[in-house]
């Protein structure tokens, strides 16, 4: 029997993902492997302190986990979003951090999609007369034509673009703003080929009939969708929200729509998630929510566990995971 160290893999959270898949591989490539099934840091930072590669749904990995964690050489995500781990302090420990860029966006975006189409057409108020057995009522307020509005993005990375060019041949323009998106010839031709005309945020909140959100979540953008930006909407447009629940102040919007100046809102992120039942969004006719699976198909089930695990396993080959959040010395 060997007595080779066995490097342990511990995962923290995976909420309803079978990660058992990913489990598997990390065996297959001589690791051994936990489950820990909490978010809960104290737990993570006790529980793992032997860990040299955490494996990380929705927990939130600050310094203080870190240094509880001696070994630790990764911190690998299972989402394309990052806000949950200290990344200024896994850099300054030499701590790499990888996660799943681009997997879901195809899904994503095809999801904002369907949410606009949702609010825009109707349908959970139909659904909910039918239901009724109400084949007559119509809304107080006139559906749009969509071939005759505009849809604006809030930020044009990987899933904004996609957005931008599935919904090209259904609504009648689609502008977009991303304040860190280089204006050079490539982004020109890429925004040219997705059928996108960009422009100032200004605008995008002013002439769009809806507005969907593409931004990772930081301290600029947290709440950037608040009291200010929501009156600079154009009156009786509609939300979109695949990204960050934290990227809208709640009350805020509660309040546009209370007042009829937004006319709806289609939300697949919240602040809080599971979010309780006196959530400010929640219950609410005009606003459709979601629970957070725009980025559900079975391609991305089985990816995301798939590469999450590699990216352990080839930072320990090669000293670098392969889709690394940022560049380190050689490592520790």
């Amino acid at each position: 029997m060997s007595t080779k160290h066995r490097p342990l893999a511990v995962y923290t959270d995976m909420e309803d993902l079978d990660y058992s898949a990913g489990a598997a591989l990390l065996e297959n490539n001589g690791y051994e492997v936990r489950y820990l099934g909490t978010q809960d840091p104290a737990v993570i930072a006790e529980q793992a302190k032997e860990a040299e590669a955490l494996l990380v749904g929705y927990a939130t990995v600050t310094a203080e986990v870190m240094d509880a964690i001696p070994g630790l050489k990764i911190i690998a995500l299972v989402s394309m979003g990052f806000d949950n781990v200290d990344l200024d302090a896994a850099k300054e420990r030499g701590i790499w951090v990888s996660n799943l860029p681009g997997v879901a966006t195809e899904e994503v975006a095809s999801h904002a999609l369907a949410l606009a189409l949702a609010v825009t057409r109707e349908i959970p108020f139909f659904q909910g007369r039918v239901a009724e057995g109400d084949w007559n009522t119509r809304p107080e307020s006139t559906v749009f034509r969509l071939s005759q509005e505009r849809l604006g993005l809030i930020g044009l990375g990987r899933i904004g673009s996609r957005l931008g060019e599935l919904a090209s041949s259904v609504f009648g323009e689609v502008i977009g703003y991303d304040p860190y998106l280089p204006d050079i010839p490539a982004t020109r031709e890429m925004l040219a080929k997705a059928g996108i005309r960009r422009t100032g945020l200004e605008d995008v909140l002013a002439e769009s009939a809806v507005v969907s959100l593409h931004m990772p979540l930081s301290e600029e953008t947290h709440h950037v969708i608040n009291a200010e930006s929501l009156a600079a909407m154009r009156p009786g447009s509609y939300l979109v929200n695949v990204s960050r629940g934290q990227l809208i102040d709640n009350d805020a919007l509660r309040a546009a729509v209370d007042s009829g100046h937004i006319r709806g809102a289609a939300l697949d992120v919240l602040d809080v998630e599971p979010a309780p039942a006196d959530h400010p969004l929640i219950g609410h006719p005009r606003i459709l929510v979601t629970p957070h699976v725009g980025f559900l198909s079975d391609h991305t089930l089985a990816e995301y566990v798939r590469i999450q695990a590699q990216n352990v396993i080839s930072q320990a080959r090669t000293g670098a995971p392969d889709t690394p959040l940022f560049e380190l010395e050689p490592a520790r």
